[in-house]
């Protein structure tokens, strides 16, 4: 008999297979390409081009001459960027915690099953995408000198004259950044309220349960229970909230000036950018100041992810 060679029946169903895996592949990559090759050059490229300019003298027509690490060694001997460095992270030591203790006080009351909790979640979140100019401006009224703070606090019996500078909160270098943290942890907690609302959702409701059945109060279950499984929330809204406090930019010009007054007390590391860039148009110097802004938050962060274990950024 002859030998006849034949070919296993579903090779053929096999390679049209591995053609369809082939050809959705290419249609993915081609979709995702465009916004990774944007993201290449706009992220990660400027990036490197940013450190490739702090090493310059670079103005308005382009480099004078290189500097190698000029740019850096003036920016540290700058005593007002010293205080900007202080200004950014005292702001961001101050704001984060209170805006997460806040955003979780908010997702455990909405959360929990109260008449009109979804008007309440709404109501929570809205200052959080109306327009921060907008509650700014509103915010310096407010905190006039013949503004309705003062006015609530003359009702109460406070002498406002008598306090700092005639009660001018956002004139005096003692309250100016302690009036912005009371803004900023209000109108962020909204946010922080929802990723905290998202986390308690998606616990299991039976192991607080079990917790209540085996003689635990309210309380123990919440810091027994609740707490430890919030931890990636936790982690989540720490990191994102620092991250975002060190960028502090918007509020701080609008209530104090490019200058970040009353005596650099609104003066911020974002703030000193935008006046090296476009005041005085150092660009190189401008982009000194961004790098050590990242090498400070990538800092931060690694000291978070360290602090919370690799469980918390994992999810779990």
């Amino acid at each position: 008999m002859l030998a006849v060679a034949t070919r296993p029946p579903n090779s053929v169903a096999a390679r049209q297979k591995r053609r369809r895996m082939w050809n959705e592949a290419f249609v993915g990559w081609g979709f995702i390409s465009v916004p990774m090759a944007l993201f290449l050059v706009l992220s990660v490229g400027i990036f490197f081009y940013a450190i490739y300019i702090s090493t310059y003298k670079w103005g308005m027509l382009g480099p004078r001459g290189f500097v190698g690490l000029k740019n850096y060694k003036q920016a540290f001997h700058d005593p007002i960027f010293l205080k900007s460095i202080r200004n950014s992270v005292l702001y961001a030591v101050l704001v984060v915690p209170l805006q997460t203790a806040l955003g979780l006080l908010l997702a455990l009351l909405v959360n929990s099953k109260i008449k009109g909790a979804k008007f309440f979640r709404a109501a929570f979140y809205f200052p959080s995408i109306a327009s921060s100019a907008a509650i700014t401006t509103l915010f310096i009224f407010l905190l006039a000198p013949a503004g309705l703070f003062n006015q609530v606090l003359s009702f109460f019996g406070v002498n406002v004259p008598n306090l700092f500078n005639q009660g001018a909160w956002l004139s005096d270098s003692r309250t100016a950044l302690l009036s912005i943290v009371g803004l900023n942890m209000w109108t962020t907690s909204g946010t922080m309220m929802l990723f905290y609302l998202a986390n308690l959702q998606s616990i299991d409701g039976s192991l607080m349960e079990a917790g209540v059945m085996d003689g635990a109060t309210r309380r123990q279950v919440f810091w027994y229970i609740t707490m430890p499984l919030l931890k990636p929330a936790h982690f989540f809204v720490v990191t994102s909230g620092m991250i975002g406090a060190l960028q502090l930019y918007d509020q701080a010009i609008l209530a104090g000036g490019a200058d970040g007054s009353p005596d650099y007390s609104l003066m911020t590391m974002v703030l000193y950018i935008y006046n090296a860039c476009f005041r005085q148009f150092e660009f190189g110097l401008a982009s000194a100041i961004g790098i050590i802004l990242f090498v400070i938050i990538f800092s931060l962060t690694l000291l978070q992810r360290f602090a919370f274990g690799s469980s918390a950024w994992r999810g779990e």
